[in-house]
């Protein structure tokens, strides 16, 4: 309240010359004052106005001071108001019983002017200086509520970014051991591709040799007919070649699995570099091969691909690879989840499947399709997705980051966008749209961020 505002204060009194004197006293005090001669006129302008102070004679017709009192402070819009007995009863048991009634104070008749005026100016100023107390109160309140959060929010910001550079080394080093891994195998497969070749050359010409002995010497003698015959040469003959096929595509396999583990684990220069996202989603599915193969326990994920004709985009090439990574193991956690529930449930078992398609839009955008046909993802879990730690999986078995951290790749670091699409019971499709240039503003999180219902 503004401190040049006059305070009110209510009699409530049936004796006129009581009033008068209070009314000319408090008047005189700088006090606004309004005057009551019953309880239930006194109620009925407490509907109207709020006083500060509430001056209540004891004795008066209809209902007393003390039932004023009583309702006075039932209401909760009057019941912080001070109320103060004038009375000239002196029993102890009568003030007792308006005290529990929430009177603050009592003057006794006949009035003192002084002493009336003294009460007054004590208790208003006690309310006024409750009133600053509950306000300061209620700002402090506000003050450690607010700094509160701003610590919460700092706190989690501090612990995802301290998370994000965990994950962020930790992709770095499995980068650098897989890339180290796979020089390492890249020689003795060079050596031994090198050399395969010239082995079946001279197996050619060992054979071509023995069958022209063969053909000199249709009857050789007694012991080199036991030899033929122990060593199984027409079967060698046939079988040899068809092992050396064998050790052939095994090397071509290694080539391109070290090939894979090259191009998904290059290191990311400062700048972004023209990059063929074909080669980064191919590099991704080699790594994550074995689990695309039927176990006892579990069949085969098939991938279907349906790539459109993409030009180079420039982009951080190994960061990307993350993001269809972390996209790619969400869909075959959900594939694998998904079987395992038709086997408890002896359901209908559905074979799982992933389909990554691309195509490009309008020339300037590129745009990477990722679905599967997993039991999909319900709502209040899809508003969730991309938010740091969230995460459906057991203890253990996921952090809640992978999808946190491919959003702001996508967004921040390549200036994209990142949308999922999903029903329950429909599969999840994700799709990441990327320029083929990198442009020089930063999309909003509304913009870059969508989960379609």
């Amino acid at each position: 309240m503004n401190p040049t505002t006059p305070r009110t204060i209510l009699v409530v009194d049936d004796n006129a010359t009581n009033v008068r004197v209070l009314y000319d006293v408090l008047s005189a005090a700088g006090f606004r004052v309004l005057v009551a001669q019953s309880g239930e006129s006194a109620l009925n302008k407490l509907k109207v106005i709020l006083p500060n102070l509430i001056l209540l004679d004891v004795m008066m017709p209809g209902i007393d001071g003390f039932e004023t009192c009583r309702r006075i402070k039932a209401e909760p819009s009057t019941q912080n108001i001070p109320v103060m007995f004038m009375t000239a009863l002196s029993d102890t048991a009568d003030k007792v019983k308006g005290f529990s009634l929430g009177a603050i104070d009592y003057v006794t008749k006949p009035l003192q002017q002084d002493e009336v005026l003294a009460r007054v100016n004590v208790h208003i100023r006690l309310q006024s200086l409750q009133q600053e107390l509950q306000q300061l109160n209620q700002t402090l309140e506000q003050q450690v509520a607010q700094r509160t959060a701003e610590l919460s929010t700092t706190l989690a910001q501090l612990k995802e970014s301290q998370l994000h550079l965990v994950q962020s080394e930790k992709m770095s080093t499995l980068g650098q051991m897989v890339a180290g891994v796979a020089h390492e195998i890249n020689n003795p497969v060079v050596f031994i591709s090198g050399n395969l070749q010239p082995a079946i050359y001279y197996v050619q010409d060992l054979f071509g040799l023995i069958e022209l002995y063969q053909n000199r010497l249709p009857n050789p003698d007694e012991e080199l007919a036991n030899r033929i015959e122990t060593i199984d040469l027409d079967y060698i003959r046939e079988d040899l070649p068809k092992l050396l096929a064998s050790m052939k595509e095994g090397v071509n396999r290694i080539c391109n699995i070290s090939t894979s583990l090259r191009a998904f684990s290059r290191t990311d220069t400062a700048t972004q570099i023209p990059f063929n996202i074909h080669e980064g989603l191919d590099s991704t599915l080699m790594i994550l091969g074995h689990r695309l193969k039927s176990t006892p326990k579990q069949p085969g994920v098939q991938v279907i691909k349906d790539y459109g004709d993409l030009p180079l985009v420039e982009c951080y090439p190994g960061q990307l690879n993350q993001v269809f990574m972390n996209i790619l193991s969400n869909a075959l956690d959900a594939l694998e989840e998904h079987y395992q529930h038709q086997v408890n449930e002896h359901s209908q078992l559905y074979p799982g499947t992933i389909r990554i398609w691309t195509e490009t839009l309008d020339e300037e955008w590129v745009r990477v399709h990722i679905a599967d046909n997993g039991p999909g993802i319900a709502k209040e879990v899809r508003s969730h997705l991309f938010d740091p730690f969230f995460t459906t999986k057991p203890v253990g078995k996921g952090t809640g980051l992978g999808l946190s951290i491919s959003y702001q790749i996508v967004t921040e670091k390549h200036h994209g966008k990142l949308y999922c699409y999903s029903e329950p019971g429909q599969g999840t499709e994700f799709v990441v749209e990327i320029p083929v240039r990198s442009p020089m503003v930063l999309p909003s999180k509304s913009e870059g961020l969508t989960v379609k219902d």
